[in-house]
């Protein structure tokens, strides 16, 4: 079994997030010597953080998650930057609670600073990243007005700083667009990560995702000269994703167990098997051939990663 990397975790987190996949992630991906690693849904953007490609192109429907990634590429948002607002939004979050939180969200919606959603996605509760239908942050607050601690605040500036000191040495670019665009660009020696939002699970107005969206998605990895790898969510102790039969059949396979927090509440850490779908042999993890899954699976251990 192979020793399981140092995960680099980053200043922004959304929910889904791979951190703990990334070690079966990395085990499969192909990573690209002459070609791009391109992320179409880059979300937090764990998954190409720990993969570390000399060319990157990472891609969202999200402006608020590119302009965050693409500031600090810049240099509009430096380690020291980041340090110097933090323990200065801190220090009036401290002093005024709830009501500075609330007023700092008005100010994000109206003029859309990086760091100001740097500062909500710290701040708010359960770390959620979520908008509303007319593209405002609405996230409550998660009433702990101490939360910027010095401590925290230099895990958050070394999340960054790690962050900006991979944009100096590789060559990586972020755009917002959709999807279909960003693949189209895609040849044989590409590598292609797809992280979606999972059909029938959370969504909002920046992550909606439709029968219509995960059909779209099929056509454009069925039709790709590059290798890929797809996250989609295999099955739950309530039901199984139908999408691992219908569409994704044709590929490869291989699962992994691992629990969710959503919520405060110790209920809500349910197990979900997730699945990697690739367009070839997985150099890792167990190939399994696409089923509805009965609930007495989930006593099962984790799936080993080698």
């Amino acid at each position: 079994m192979h020793t399981l990397p140092k995960i680099i975790v980053p200043p922004l987190k959304c929910q889904g997030i791979k951190t703990k996949l990334v070690p079966l992630i990395l085990a499969n991906a192909r990573i690209p010597n002459n070609g791009v690693w391109i992320e179409p849904f880059m979300g937090s953007a764990v998954v190409g953080l720990n993969v570390r490609p000399k060319k990157a192109l990472y891609a969202d429907l999200n402006p608020h998650l590119i302009n965050f990634y693409a500031a600090l590429k810049a240099s509009a948002i430096t380690p020291e930057i980041a340090r110097a607002y933090l323990e200065k939004e801190g220090c009036l979050l401290a002093e005024r609670g709830e009501e500075y939180y609330y007023s700092l969200r008005q100010r994000f919606n109206r003029e859309g600073n990086p760091l100001d959603f740097l500062f909500l996605s710290r701040a708010c509760f359960n770390g959620m990243i979520r908008f509303n239908g007319k593209g405002g942050f609405n996230v409550p607050f998660c009433r702990k007005p101490q939360r910027f601690s010095k401590s925290y605040i230099t895990k958050i500036v070394n999340q960054i700083a790690k962050f900006y000191t991979l944009l100096q040495l590789f060559d990586w670019s972020f755009i917002c667009q959709d999807f279909e665009q960003t693949m189209n660009s895609a040849t044989e020696n590409d590598f292609i990560y797809c992280d979606p939002p999972y059909s029938g699970r959370h969504v909002d107005y920046f992550n909606t995702w439709t029968n219509a969206d995960e059909e779209r998605l099929f056509k454009c990895l069925s039709a790709t000269q590059a290798k890929f790898i797809l996250s989609t969510w295999h099955s739950n102790k309530y039901r199984s994703n139908d999408f691992l039969t219908s569409l994704w059949s044709r590929f490869q396979v291989i699962t992994q167990e691992h629990f969710y927090h959503v919520g405060a509440k110790e209920d809500n850490r349910n197990p979900m098997l997730e699945a990697l779908v690739m367009n070839f042999i997985p150099g890792c993890g167990k190939i399994e051939k696409p089923k509805i899954v009965q609930p007495s699976l989930f006593d099962m251990a984790a799936q080993p990663l080698c």
